[in-house]
């Protein structure tokens, strides 16, 4: 972990399939982001290791909702929340994101931060299903952030209306996309 109360915490392998974020993008997401994680409520989804949830919580966040639809991810998730001392503000879904969003379970009302790192090789259409779903009231209030990364040569997604792409950060082959509202849209 980059900062905060599991900070120099090194998180357990990586299971086979799963592309994490570097620690080099990671680590300019949250400059991005800033203060932005403290006491927020924080889905993510195509969670992987889990790694960007937990820098969330070990920066001060409220708590966390992972979805993977991968068994090996969701252990490794769960190993890795153990690891930092972070499992009571957690909960793991396994389960297919889109059936995760369209079940509705809400865990108690909306999130101020969603974060999605799908494969590379998600179809456009697909993810921008999601974010078509996360507009239907996972979201809370003004001010939330969703952060998407996609490889570094994707096209343009299709947002909802109200969603502006206040930053576009290129690490590598990565590109992470932050999007909040903007309401004179």
């Amino acid at each position: 972990m980059i900062a905060g109360t599991a900070k120099g915490t090194r998180l357990g392998p990586v299971p086979p399939g799963t592309r994490p974020v570097s620690d080099r993008a990671r680590e300019g997401l949250f400059s991005s982001l800033g203060d932005g994680v403290r006491g927020a409520r924080v889905l993510d989804l195509f969670a992987g290791t889990g790694a960007l949830g937990i820098e969330c919580l070990s920066r001060g966040a409220e708590h966390a909702v992972f979805v993977d639809r991968a068994r090996a991810a969701c252990d490794a998730i769960r190993r890795n929340l153990a690891f930092t001392g972070l499992a009571d503000q957690a909960k793991v879904h396994r389960l297919e994101v889109l059936r995760f969003l369209r079940k509705g379970i809400a865990e108690g009302g909306g999130f101020d931060v969603v974060l999605l790192d799908p494969p590379y090789e998600l179809e456009e259409s697909e993810l921008e299903d999601v974010l078509q779903e996360l507009d239907s009231g996972w979201l809370r209030g003004p001010g939330w952030t969703v952060v998407v990364t996609r490889a570094s040569e994707s096209s343009t997604l299709v947002v909802p209306l109200h969603w502006l792409a206040r930053r576009r950060l290129i690490y590598g082959d990565s590109l992470l996309i932050v999007y909040q509202e903007d309401p004179w849209a």
